[in-house]
């Protein structure tokens, strides 16, 4: 059974910064695209950082280009997300997630498994 749990939201001031992981276990198939997802209040799930499996290449949002960083540890199966420069706007909850089915594009919103999602806050 697949499993993705994260942790490291919490509550920080603008320009603060934050390290969010994600825990992947139970995957019986190698997975496409690992990637951070954030939904705030009233808003729809936007894809935040992706990285292709094959070819370590990276998407990032252009909201979060030059302050947001995704990286994995292949051999503790754990994904991450360095939040630096955090703004008031980027106050969601943060979800990670795996795509097993085949693409190059890690930016689209098409994933298969999900985490439950931590909270992060930014006061202004």
């Amino acid at each position: 059974q697949v499993q993705m749990v994260e942790s490291g939201g919490g509550l920080v001031q603008a320009g603060g910064s934050l390290r969010l992981s994600c825990a992947a276990s139970g995957f019986t198939k190698s997975w496409s695209c690992m990637g951070w997802f954030r939904r705030a209040p009233g808003q729809e799930h936007e894809v935040v950082a992706g990285i292709h499996s094959g070819s370590d290449t990276v998407y990032y949002d252009n909201s979060v280009k030059g302050r947001f960083t995704i990286s994995q540890d292949n051999a503790k199966n754990i994904l991450y997300l360095q939040l630096n420069n955090l703004q008031a706007e980027d106050t969601a909850m943060y979800s990670c997630a795996a795509r097993i089915s085949p693409t190059s594009d890690c930016s689209a919103p098409h994933y298969n498994y999900w985490g439950p999602g931590t909270q992060v806050t930014v006061s202004s």
